[in-house]
């Protein structure tokens, strides 16, 4: 097994107040490696992520954000060079394990990317591809799904008439909630978003996070973001990525407020990334 060569200097775990509520975990991270051929892109990372919370992964572009967030529903293995160590477990089981197929662990684990990208497909058909694919055929059923995973993205009211229209029809921020609809359909446990925010403008932005409250209390979210007041708005716990290592991972308010190390002040009070 393949080893981290990095001097690790072990992150600031959840040391302060605790949550509010007590939570259950849906993910744990232990001493977890990653690399994409001989460069190693993940260092050692440890954290626990909470159900039906937020949870935020901030740092500087290139310092391992999205290939954490992908590793989470293994999608990161698309890269033919990757290679990994370590563990990661959902609900206790271990995603690598060979009796938990990869398909079920995205079906549980859904994912929403930077950019929209729709099926070039009606409406109707974005939502109802994956329950499809899952052997549902009969139309009535499809039609609950499609208005309950619509409803769930909050965008039902705007689209209910436009069903069977092309869904490069909608705008960039319809065309998001339309990815949020769609992972919605297959009724996953977690929903991964990868900047989900990035190309929008603010006013669909503001939908998104508004949007993305209200998914907690179903979903266990986590979110990568470049937008430190999206973090701050949004999430409930936040965990700060350099060069691959996870600096500090806390309470949100306390991360922003009050952080441990040195490294983050300097990166969210803007004096680098």
């Amino acid at each position: 097994m393949a080893t981290a060569t990095k001097t690790q200097q072990a992150p600031i775990l959840n040391t302060n107040e605790p949550d509010k509520e007590e939570t259950k975990t849906i993910y744990s991270i232990e001493d977890f490696n990653l690399w994409y051929g001989n460069d190693q892109a993940l260092y050692e990372v440890q954290m626990d992520i909470p159900e039906n919370r937020v949870t935020a992964i901030i740092g500087p572009s290139g310092c391992g954000k999205s290939t954490f967030i992908k590793s989470l529903n293994r999608m990161v293995e698309l890269v033919p060079s990757v290679k990994m160590s370590g563990k990661i477990q959902y609900k206790e089981k271990d995603i690598f394990d060979p009796k938990y197929k990869v398909e079920d662990l995205r079906t549980d684990v859904g994912m929403v990317f930077q950019n929209p990208n729709p099926f070039p497909k009606s409406i109707y058909e974005n939502v109802v591809y994956g329950p499809k694919t899952h052997g549902i055929k009969k139309k009535s059923i499809l039609n609950e799904i499609v208005e309950k995973s619509l409803r769930g993205a909050a965008l039902w009211d705007e689209v209910k008439d436009r069903l069977n229209e092309n869904a490069f029809g909608l705008s960039g921020g319809q065309q998001q909630r339309l990815c949020i609809a769609r992972c919605l359909a297959i009724e996953p446990d977690v929903i991964l978003m990868d900047e989900p925010t990035s190309a929008l403008d603010p006013i669909s932005t503001s939908k998104i996070e508004e949007l993305v409250q209200t998914l907690k209390k179903d979903y266990s979210i986590a979110i990568v973001t470049h937008n430190m007041q999206q973090a701050a708005r949004i999430s409930d716990k936040t965990a700060f990525f350099l060069n691959g290592e996870v600096i500090e991972y806390n309470n949100t308010d306390n991360l922003f407020s009050n952080p441990d190390d040195r490294r983050t002040e300097d990166y969210i009070t803007g004096r680098f990334g």
